[in-house]
């Protein structure tokens, strides 16, 4: 992405300190144990993905991992082309889905 375009979004997403902020006031708790809990749910998070490789938040985004098998190298047609591509290794890609609920608003 441009320079500039990373200024442009920068803007429009929430931060930590926001969103510990926003989570603070909606308790009526202070913006500290705030930012524990998110720092814990991301613990709890990362862990249950490892292990099972899917967690859920209900209502709000299920996060899933997927093994991508290693690709050989060689010469594939690709658009009445042939092309030489290069040896990739196995990967693990991580995806996150929204809930049915947001899906319906946007």
């Amino acid at each position: 992405m441009p320079p500039k375009m990373k200024k442009a979004m920068a803007g429009l997403v929430m931060g930590k300190g926001a969103l510990a902020a926003a989570i603070a006031e909606a308790t009526e708790t202070d913006k500290k144990t705030a930012a524990k809990v998110l720092e814990t749910l991301a613990a709890i998070a990362t862990q249950e993905v490892k292990k099972n490789a899917k967690f859920t938040i209900p209502g709000l985004v299920m996060i899933k991992t997927r093994k991508k098998p290693a690709t050989k190298a060689g010469k594939r047609e690709m658009f009445g082309k042939v092309c030489i591509v290069k040896a990739k290794p196995a990967k693990t890609v991580v995806k996150a889905f929204a809930a049915k609920a947001l899906k319906d608003e946007f």
